[in-house]
């Protein structure tokens, strides 16, 4: 029997989502991700948060942020055009765990936002910097940018001589 974490995600996929094989396979991604993704996260001690690979690279702790900030305008901008609101996203100098609460609802909002995607709307195309793009394709940035950083921090883990949690995929 699946673990009741496993099964929540998939009782609340709305029936649109479920009738599009796209959208239906993004979320069960999305939520492998994301899972994988805060434990990693937690692998971090928190007194870590401020560890940088090298001088020009972001913090673990903004590497996270920018996790957050970049799955919450692709989803809001680009998906639902709704913004992302939360009580901590603005405060500068987050605690480790202000961070991961921002992290935990940025990731839950995006999920919302591909969920709550029409499938008729995933070729409409949408202005981007990087030229035009469908709905469709703003969903797989949103997982590849995710996968990037996620990798990021594994290396982060590992320079800190912390075996990074086991990887899944889908």
């Amino acid at each position: 029997m699946l673990p009741l974490r496993f099964v929540l995600p998939i009782l609340a996929l709305p029936a649109v989502a479920l009738a599009d094989p796209f959208i239906a396979e993004s979320l069960k991604k999305w939520d492998n991700a994301t899972q994988y993704t805060l434990e990693v996260a937690r692998a971090m001690p928190l007194e870590s948060f401020g560890f940088r690979a090298t001088p020009e690279e972001m913090t673990f702790a903004a590497q996270l942020d920018h996790i957050a900030q970049n799955m919450t305008w692709l989803g809001g901008d680009f998906l639902t055009g709704k913004p992302f609101t939360h009580p901590l996203q603005k405060k500068k100098d987050r605690t480790p765990a202000e961070t991961m609460e921002v992290l935990t609802a940025a990731l839950a909002f995006a999920r919302e936002a591909i969920a709550a995607t029409p499938p008729s709307t995933l070729d409409n195309t949408k202005d981007f910097f990087a030229g035009p793009m469908t709905r469709r394709q703003i969903i797989a940035l949103m997982h590849d940018h995710h996968t990037h950083h996620r990798a990021e921090l594994v290396v982060y883990l590992r320079l800190k001589g912390i075996k990074p949690p086991k990887y899944r995929g889908w």
